[in-house]
């Protein structure tokens, strides 16, 4: 009897420790993240946890600056911008190298093994490892970051140019803490780093991780290069704006970015460029359309005097200006400009033109109440509208029109036509006059346009 009720004890304390242990499993690792839990104390079973990051999350600190000129970003709460959702991509991540050969402490440093928040995010914590690309990306991208460590795409050098160059100064070293201070806040969100691409939701659209910590080769078109390029490329590709249809590209062909923009024009060459159409990867119209010298009139004519935009681009997004901080005074608006070609890598003598956001005052919140050298660039700018298509309302004429009737200024009686295609002193604002006198077309234009 004794004996009976010895072994019979004996076994409800194994089946304590049998169960016990069947329970406790989450510490252990998992072969499906997709269908298990693991534990909090680790990296990734924190951020596999939906109701701890909320637990544990920290609130954002309170706006120091405006949206940029795309406007403010759509808001993701902290804890979502964190989350390792298996629903959108975070079983494709630890199936593919990142997650499946490195930890996460390979990239983000901290402390592993803990549920600390604090602990885990202790000492030399990275929260965004391709801000150190040459530490964290370079070891097995050395070819890509060699590219990109100087490319416009991540360093947006034709911005900072713009900047330092009204402000009178040599460089973008030489701006004061608070002009710089307003650059981050307001002209930096869309220059991009590794992961901003390939991992992340760019700031612009709110940040955080954009499929679950997912590393995609190709960026999605409309969620990444679309949020970054917005009015001035996404949305006139896709025919956005009233009055507008999709860019022929589009409609006809569904090409994406990456068929005209090469992966390697994206990441960048290594070299350094002033600003973007110096760039000698840039995609031309003539690698695809080829033999069309003299394929019509219009190109017969004009082919080499004016930009292929001067005559299939729809109208596009000018943006007016604003104040740094404040955002804009003059609305954006659609229209269209040609002028004289400002650019010297450019071979044309008229180009499309695109005016920018700039003024004198435009950082008088950021300690500047006037640029010194507001007149060293002009307001408007050599563009490039990811808008075209074949036939304009300056290339179509009616039935027994000269093919010029819908292009050139042409005066007839007291009226005159097609004079608001062109960039005229007359256009310009007063602080606008001096930094583009260079480009107006008023004595410019071929004898006879204007009869």
């Amino acid at each position: 009897m004794k004996r009976t009720i010895f072994l019979s004890l004996l076994l409800s304390i194994a089946l304590i420790f049998i169960t016990s242990c069947k329970e406790d499993t989450t510490d252990a690792p998992v072969d499906d993240p997709a269908t298990q839990t693991l534990a909090v104390n680790s990296c990734e079973g924190c951020h596999t946890n939906y109701e701890t990051l909320k637990a544990v999350y920290t609130p954002d600190p309170p706006s120091t600056g405006g949206g940029g000129c795309g406007g403010d970003a759509p808001h993701y709460e902290p804890y979502d911008r964190v989350y390792l959702d298996s629903e959108k991509g975070y079983a494709d991540f630890k199936s593919g190298f990142h997650g499946s050969k490195l930890e996460c402490t390979d990239c983000h440093n901290g402390v592993d093994g803990t549920s600390d928040k604090n602990e885990a995010h202790s000492g030399d914590f990275v929260s965004h490892p391709s801000k150190q690309a040459e530490t964290f990306c370079a070891p097995c991208h050395k070819d890509i970051y060699n590219g990109t460590k100087n490319s416009l795409h991540e360093q947006g050098l034709g911005q900072k140019r713009k900047v330092f160059g009204r402000a009178g100064l040599g460089s973008y070293d030489d701006l004061s803490a608070m002009m710089k201070d307003g650059y981050d806040h307001n002209c930096a969100k869309c220059h991009a780093t590794c992961g901003d691409c390939h991992v992340l939701r760019p700031a612009a659209g709110g940040g955080g991780l954009y499929s679950g910590h997912k590393f995609t080769k190709t960026p999605d078109m409309r969620d990444i290069c679309v949020t970054c390029h917005v009015s001035r490329g996404g949305h006139a590709y896709f025919g956005i704006a009233r009055g507008t249809v999709p860019d022929v590209h589009k409609s006809e062909l569904e090409f994406t970015c990456l068929d005209c923009h090469t992966q390697q024009e994206v990441h960048g060459d290594g070299n350094v460029y002033e600003h973007r159409y110096q760039m000698t990867l840039l995609p031309k119209c003539e690698n695809c359309h080829t033999a069309i010298a003299s394929s019509n009139t219009y190109h017969s004519v004009h082919l080499n005097t004016f930009s292929c935009y001067t005559c299939h681009s729809q109208d596009f997004n000018n943006c007016g200006s604003c104040h740094i901080g404040e955002g804009a005074r003059i609305p954006s608006y659609q229209g269209y400009k040609i002028g004289m070609n400002p650019l010297v890598e450019k071979p044309y003598k008229y180009a499309l033109l695109r005016r920018t956001l700039s003024a004198p005052d435009s950082w008088m919140d950021y300690g500047i109440d006037n640029l010194a050298s507001f007149d060293a660039f002009p307001t408007y700018n050599y563009t490039t509208p990811h808008n075209i298509i074949k036939w304009t309302t300056r290339t179509q004429v009616e039935d027994g029109k000269p093919c010029f009737d819908a292009c050139h200024i042409i005066t007839e009686g007291d009226s005159t036509r097609n004079k608001e295609l062109y960039l005229f002193n007359e256009d310009l604002l007063d602080w606008e006059v001096n930094a583009n006198s260079g480009i107006i077309v008023d004595g410019q234009l071929p004898a006879g346009w204007e009869k």
